[in-house]
């Protein structure tokens, strides 16, 4: 009777391991031909036959949605750590002032960081589009982490007076048509973020994973070739400023 209870549970602890072992081998098949997977090819490094693992996975689609799944929340639970660390830091210290910009800084460098040690999955997630490939729903939740995180610090900031509401990129230069978009952004938000603060904040998503693409992809190279974390965390503090952030 315990051998029977047991045997579901032991069925799924083996059906998650083999899982895992297909998602890292395929993971390795990512570092050498980029997002052109083959199940078989994967197959074949991890000595089955291919039918075998298609019982887990029946498509290409299906193998690359998990590991786009799986890059999503390693990334978003990198930055989230990140960021709560630089927050418990900060509350050490009473009320010192530059806390959001603290937990920005960090959520920078931690995107940064997980990028340079995961290019081949960074390189999946926020590379060029895979041919053929439509994202299901189920991505899309695992991909708002980091949004999420950043709406979430525009947000404290506003509330706590660490960021101006008003500065470059304020709502004189905003075209209609923008402030339009804006508006219906900020209707779907369940915090409160003023419109020029969330255009800004925008503008500084952009400009980050514009610069670990460019580090990443190789268009630092022959210009910037020393002190990159340097350059990187200058750019963090100049968009900052961009934002409304100063200490």
């Amino acid at each position: 009777m315990l051998l029977h209870m047991s045997a579901p549970s032991i069925r799924s602890r083996l059906r998650n391991e083999l899982t895992a072992e297909i998602k890292a081998a395929a993971r390795r098949q990512l570092a050498k031909e980029g997002a052109n997977l083959s199940l078989r090819a994967v197959a074949r490094e991890m000595g089955m036959v291919s039918s075998a693992v298609y019982r887990y996975f029946p498509s290409r689609d299906d193998l690359l949605t998990a590991l786009i799944i799986d890059c999503y929340n390693e990334l978003g639970r990198a930055a989230e750590k990140a960021a709560e660390k630089a927050a418990e830091k900060a509350a050490e210290k009473a009320a010192e002032p530059g806390r959001v910009l603290d937990r920005w800084l960090a959520f920078g460098h931690a995107v940064r960081d997980w990028a340079l040690a995961n290019p081949a999955e960074y390189a999946l997630i926020y590379g060029s589009p895979v041919p053929g490939y439509k994202a299901p729903q189920d991505t899309i939740g695992p991909a708002a982490r980091p949004t999420d995180l950043l709406l979430r610090l525009l947000a404290d900031g506003a509330r706590s007076g660490e960021l101006k509401p008003t500065g470059s990129g304020g709502p004189s230069l905003m075209p209609a048509t923008v402030a339009a978009e804006l508006d219906r952004m900020r209707a779907q938000m369940p915090m409160e973020v003023p419109a020029n603060l969330l255009a800004r904040g925008i503008t500084a998503w952009v400009q980050l994973f514009g610069l670990v693409n460019f580090e990443l992809f190789g268009r630092f190279n022959g210009l910037i070739e020393e002190g990159r974390q340097d350059f990187f965390d200058y750019q963090l503090r100049v968009m900052a400023e961009h934002i409304g952030l100063d200490r």
